[in-house]
């Protein structure tokens, strides 16, 4: 179940302290324990903000995902397919890094006042027009943010990537924190905490597992799509998302509209253009452009995980996905 308004007002009369169940994690970072999930303090004072504030419009998108699951190809996936027709936004993946186009709530919008000169962002913010389509990103677990997401006709969108390729996509973007190289988050030592659920929006299963099951009962609301669906046929899902959308491909060109989407949105692409392979810091996050791409491959996993680590996360995927029929991860 998601938090009700009640359960939601819990973050307003207790400080983050020593009330809060908390783990090392790594450097001079803790992870807290809220209603079952795991949140850097930081990500828990914006979470807060976040339930405390966000009003989702009608005809609003949210991308929803765990950590390094795909979030930023699907955020430059879905604006390209929203935003096909705007001759005005034709060149906006060339100059414009996905995550600014996309904001994420909890990381971009909430994290801090947003500066005068970042127009879109404030356009986000403070739009009260419902009939303006906004696409916004969240990693928050639907059992904390359900009750949000279903105040309005909001539509989600949710990608989700195999267990151990998620791990790995995480410690390596964490080894370009300046923390890692003071306390490093040993590999080991990750293996356990994912597996505990012990990571930031963690547990990874637990918050798979909401997302998909709402996908199930209500496929109006929420689309559910794996990464390694996108890897292996992305023009199928590029179809079925503008269709879920309510933006679909018709006409004598739709076939070269997906097909211009799917090659404008491609990992070779996108991580070669100049604003993704920029050194600079976006303004409210602690880590670089470029620190969003990187392989973007499948089974990525097996050039650093040990056989015995493998089998550590296969046998929490058979218990929490397999042992309630969802076939994946391994």
């Amino acid at each position: 179940m998601h938090l009700n308004i009640m359960e939601k007002s819990e973050l307003n009369n207790n400080h983050i302290n020593s009330s809060f169940q908390r783990e090392k994690w790594f450097g001079h970072e803790f992870l807290y324990e809220f209603h079952g999930f795991w949140f850097t303090k930081t990500y828990l004072e914006t979470t807060q903000k976040v339930l405390e504030n966000f009003k989702p419009h009608p005809k609003d998108v949210i991308l929803a995902s765990f950590p390094k699951t795909g979030t930023t190809w699907l955020k430059a996936l879905l604006h390209s397919i929203t935003h096909r027709y705007d001759t005005k936004d034709e060149n906006s993946l060339t100059f414009n890094h996905p995550q600014e186009l996309i904001p994420s709530l909890e990381t971009n919008l909430y994290v801090q006042e947003i500066p005068q000169n970042n127009t879109n962002s404030q356009e986000f913010i403070s739009t009260k027009n419902p009939q303006k389509s906004r696409i916004l990103a969240t990693h928050i677990p639907y059992q904390i943010f359900g009750g949000v997401l279903n105040s309005s006709d909001c539509k989600v969108v949710y990608v989700t990537r195999n267990p151990k390729d998620t791990l790995i996509s995480l410690w390596h973007f964490l080894r370009k924190s300046k923390n890692f190289e003071q306390d490093p988050w040993e590999l080991g030592a990750a293996v356990d905490q994912f597996c505990k659920g012990i990571v930031p929006f963690g547990s990874y299963y637990d918050h798979v597992l909401a997302y998909r099951e709402e996908s199930l009962k209500r496929p109006q609301k929420v689309h559910f799509v794996t990464y390694e669906e996108l890897k292996e046929n992305p023009k199928n899902c590029v179809e079925k998302m503008g269709e879920f959308l309510g933006c679909p491909f018709e006409g004598e060109n739709r076939e070269e509209e997906i097909e211009e989407i799917v090659k404008i949105c491609s990992f070779e692409k996108l991580s070669n253009q100049e604003v993704n392979k920029s050194s600079e810091l976006p303004k409210v996050f602690p880590l670089p452009y470029n620190s969003f791409y990187r392989k973007g491959q499948v089974g990525d996993h097996m050039n650093y995980l040990e056989d015995e680590m493998i089998e550590k996360i296969d046998n929490i995927t058979r218990e929490k996905f397999h042992g309630i029929g969802f076939m994946y991860g391994i």
